[in-house]
C-alpha cells in the first residue's frame, strides 16, 4: 500500500491585520415559536411570561410578532439550550423550531 505525500506546507501572511471568519460552531441558536390556528394570543403571552419570565410588554410584543409576522424569535443561546426550549413550547403546545442564527 503507497503511502500519501505529506500535505504541502502553506504560507501564511505575517500581517498583524488577518481576517478571522466565525466558524458557524460559534454562531448561537435561536428558539423560533410559529404562528398556528389552535392558540388563543392571550395564552402565547402567558407562556412566554410563565416560560421565559418576561414582562406582560414583551410577552405580548413577541406574541404580535408570531400573530402578524408568522414567527418571532423567542430566545437565543447554545443549540442545548435552545433544544430545551422547543421542547417546553411543545409541552404548552405551541409550534416552535430551533436553528442556528444567521448574523
Amino acid at each position: 500500500m503507497a503511502r500519501s505525500a505529506a500535505p504541502a506546507e502553506t504560507e501564511r501572511p505575517e500581517s498583524a491585520e488577518q481576517t478571522f471568519v466565525v466558524p458557524e460552531a460559534d454562531l448561537p441558536w435561536i428558539t423560533l415559536v410559529h404562528n398556528d390556528p389552535v392558540n388563543l394570543m392571550s395564552y402565547v403571552t402567558y407562556v412566554f411570561q410563565s416560560y421565559f419570565g418576561y414582562s406582560k410588554d414583551k410577552a405580548t410584543k413577541l406574541m404580535l410578532d408570531v400573530h402578524q409576522k408568522g414567527r418571532a424569535v423567542v430566545s437565543t443561546g447554545t443549540r442545548e439550550e435552545m433544544e430545551r426550549d422547543v421542547q417546553a413550547m411543545h409541552g404548552y403546545g405551541l409550534w416552535a423550531t430551533l436553528q442556528q442564527d444567521r448574523k
